[in-house]
């Protein structure tokens, strides 16, 4: 099992996000994994720097840890040739350290090209024909493919690694998890889900299972409560509300009546590492092999001293 941090881009400034990337390898964290979105989800984060360039930036700051996107949507917003492209470069910057991160994305971020947004299957026939172009130009050569949504012509990447990314693909659902296991190297997940792990290995999946913990650390449980409600309370409103609305306005009127009380029910919140722990083993113990820690805490370097001080050896022992 892997132990990454979580780079809540949507929430801090591109130089910030680099900072926070150095500091996971100082404390020792096995990788950080990045938000890839236009927008925020809420106003009141007030930041959404570019991941590729914030990806590049942490490539040249760091030496050992591993890099990925969770998740970046190659259908509308992005070409899956400039994604192509990005993650081949991503993984000759870092040294082979990067693995790319996919998914069917929402409305919120791909939108903003004017195309309109697919219905779901839709989406996922995008994300299938995706896959394949990137694969098709991860072969090398010039490269022509004509899909039912996407097409590529004459296109080559011409700056290739020896070892080529992985690709893990994001799953709300059984569908999308079955993408996973038949064009993916690995299922992303933001919930402790078996149903999703059986499904990806049902339709042939064999790599690393990755999910995003959520931690948020504080003094007291009612201060931890209260920064992962500012900074996380559109999480309740699960993937359907979030694939689905189309700007940061509709995030605040959708959240307006979750409740500090309501994070309590997805978070380990407070100064126990207990609590921690057992959040954190509820997604082990689902499956899940690469953990990315959610820092929803009000101070996110205090969530570093106590990973080192308290929480890293006791989820190593998991």
């Amino acid at each position: 099992m892997q132990i990454g941090f979580k780079l809540f881009a949507e929430a801090h400034t591109p130089q910030e996000m680099v900072r926070q990337a150095v500091r996971a390898e100082e404390a020792g964290f096995d990788f950080v994994e990045i938000s890839d979105h236009y927008h925020p989800w809420l106003e009141s984060h007030g930041h959404s720097g570019f991941a590729w360039s914030i990806l590049a930036a942490i490539a040249m700051r760091t030496e050992r840890i591993g890099l990925a996107t969770g998740v970046t949507c190659p259908t509308i917003r992005y070409h899956p040739a400039i994604i192509a492209q990005a993650a081949a470069t991503t993984a000759l910057l870092s040294d082979g350290r990067f693995t790319l991160g996919v998914g069917s994305g929402e409305q919120l971020s791909e939108h903003i090209t004017g195309h309109p947004w697919p219905v779901v299957g839709v989406r996922h026939a995008m994300l299938r024909e995706a896959l394949e172009i990137i694969r098709l130009l991860w072969s090398g050569g010039y490269r022509t493919y004509r899909g039912n949504h996407l097409s590529i012509e004459d296109a080559q990447v011409f700056d290739l690694p020896d070892t080529l990314p992985d690709i893990v693909v994001a799953a709300g659902g059984p569908k999308a998890a079955r993408i996973a296991g038949e064009l993916g190297d690995g299922l992303f997940a933001t919930e402790p889900r078996t149903d999703l792990i059986d499904a990806y290995t049902a339709a042939g999946g064999t790599g690393s299972r990755w999910a995003e913990v959520p931690l948020a650390y504080a003094g007291t449980v009612d201060a931890a409560l209260e920064s992962a409600h500012r900074l996380f309370r559109f999480g309740p409103t699960g993937w359907k509300i979030q694939a689905e609305l189309p700007n940061v306005r509709n995030f605040e009127a959708a959240t307006a009546f979750v409740r500090r009380e309501d994070m309590a029910d997805a978070f380990g919140a407070g100064p126990d590492v207990e609590t921690h722990v057992a959040t954190v083993k509820g997604f082990a113990d689902a499956g899940y092999d690469r953990l990315a820690l959610i820092s929803a805490g009000p101070d996110v370097e205090e969530f570093f001293s106590f990973y080192e001080g308290e929480l890293a050896g006791r989820l190593r022992a998991l």
